[in-house]
């Protein structure tokens, strides 16, 4: 696809929209960078030194309207001022992934989605190519953007996290292998607060599969099954199940406390106890990166062996310290209800839970239950915790606000006894205090240390 020296303009100069400059400034794009705000040290390197001009701290918008196409970081809104006049001039508009995938030749993709478990899964189904000796990188919401290492270092076969704001940019996008692990309410403010367009959002992963293709979904899951009632994929469906009396021939399932893969006649199972990553959810995330494996054709024997030896993922459900009795986990990845309904599920000593940020319209509801059982005092940890406080001050006997992570682990801590658990899980996005929810992790962990 050969545009020769059209124009294309990249909205938001960070990991994804700085790779996608190097793409397209490599197959002959006339590329120019425009980022609202200030752009990062390292990422101005980049671009200086590969000719790629830039601007920040505003949009000129004569110099973005005569593009023959934007591609915009999955964090601009298309509510903005500049994608509103953009989609006016009727430019097309397309995510990196999409941008990616136009020149991705033969390599095959591996795409995963949901809204609690992603990441996770994504870095243990590429652990499993890996120690299968595929030629494979990690991409998309982990690791490098899809586009920066087609430009830079591309390979076979390439594990994707994909998020619902990179599919709603896609046209022709297309996973070999699409991957749902569940669909809970979250970034609800960017859908009009209506679950349903999310819904949508996260299905359009398997919109341009074929026949060839597979999409490995979660047979638990009610959004899923609602949706699929109404709407058909031309792929292949493999389920995961916990429920064994569910399960169909070929996919994933949990039996006697064993996880069963079965695909192509072939079956693999393993304890459960025998898998590195602990808990419920990353039972459902072994199947789904189990079968992916598989898909790819990669044997049992190596799938068994890695799932034993993987390293679970910083800022999700990461043990930091034990402090004279008292234990702290890390979760800041926990940034909507369901990832804490899974932590607080996982938990089996008191809680003393720290929440709060910027609240994305969170109903709270589904976690009431699991609050009122094991949370002894809820420290909140954010600019304006009202939310919060809206729905947890009837049922919880002791709510305490703070400012930042200093304070909010100090204030957990004299709250907690000898065999308590101080769990961060906050539920909300972390742009209230913190860069991000690493940074978020990052200075919690710091405060756990230095008390």
């Amino acid at each position: 696809m050969d545009k020769g020296k059209q124009r294309l303009v990249i909205l938001g100069a960070a990991e994804s929209g700085v790779g996608a400059a190097l793409l397209g400034k490599q197959k002959g794009w006339e590329v120019f960078v425009s980022d609202g705000g200030a752009i990062k040290e390292n990422f101005k390197d980049v671009l200086s030194q590969n000719g790629i001009a830039f601007e920040e701290g505003g949009h000129t918008v004569d110099e973005i309207l005569n593009a023959a196409c934007v591609v915009k970081s999955p964090g601009i809104s298309d509510k903005t001022a500049i994608m509103k006049q953009v989609r006016a001039a009727r430019i097309e508009v397309c995510s990196e992934i999409e941008f990616g995938f136009r020149y991705k030749g033969d390599s095959k993709i591996i795409a995963i989605t949901g809204s609690n478990g992603k990441s996770t899964t994504t870095k243990l189904t590429y652990h499993i190519l890996k120690q299968a000796d595929y030629n494979v990188a990690m991409v998309g919401n982990i690791g490098y953007s899809f586009a920066r290492q087609i430009a830079e270092q591309p390979c076979e076969w390439y594990v994707m996290e994909v998020s619902s704001f990179q599919l709603d940019d896609i046209h022709q996008f297309r996973p070999d292998v699409a991957v749902l692990l569940n669909i809970t309410p979250d970034h609800l403010d960017r859908y009009d607060y209506k679950f349903e367009n999310y819904v949508a959002s996260k299905f359009r992963i398997t919109e341009n599969q074929t026949a060839a293709d597979y999409f490995v979904l979660n047979k638990d899951d009610k959004a899923i099954q609602q949706y699929l009632t109404t709407h058909t994929t031309h792929a292949n469906k493999i389920y995961f199940t916990m429920d064994e009396n569910n399960r169909d021939k070929e996919g994933g399932h949990i039996s006697d406390s064993r996880l069963f893969i079965q695909y192509d006649g072939d079956t693999m199972d393993m304890s459960i106890h025998d898998l590195a990553i602990k808990g419920k959810h990353n039972q459902y995330n072994s199947m789904a990166a189990g079968i992916s494996a598989r898909l790819a054709g990669i044997r049992k024997e190596k799938i068994r062996e890695s799932f034993s030896g993987f390293e679970g993922l910083e800022h999700r459900l990461e043990y930091v310290a034990t402090v004279r009795g008292v234990e702290f986990i890390n979760d800041s990845k926990a940034t909507n209800v369901n990832s804490v309904w899974f932590a607080l599920e996982s938990m089996t000593k008191p809680v003393i839970l720290i929440m709060g940020g910027q609240d994305k319209g969170n109903d709270y509801t589904e976690i009431l239950e699991l609050v009122k059982e094991k949370v002894k005092a809820i420290v909140c940890m954010g600019i304006d915790n009202t939310p919060i406080h809206d729905f947890f001050d009837k049922v919880t006997d002791t709510i305490i606000d703070t400012k930042n992570a200093t304070d909010a682990v100090n204030a957990a801590y004299a709250l907690a006894e000898n065999g308590d658990v101080v769990l961060l899980a906050p539920a909300c996005a972390s742009f209230d205090v913190f860069k991000n929810y690493e940074d978020r992790g990052q200075q919690f962990k710091q405060a756990v240390r230095n008390l």
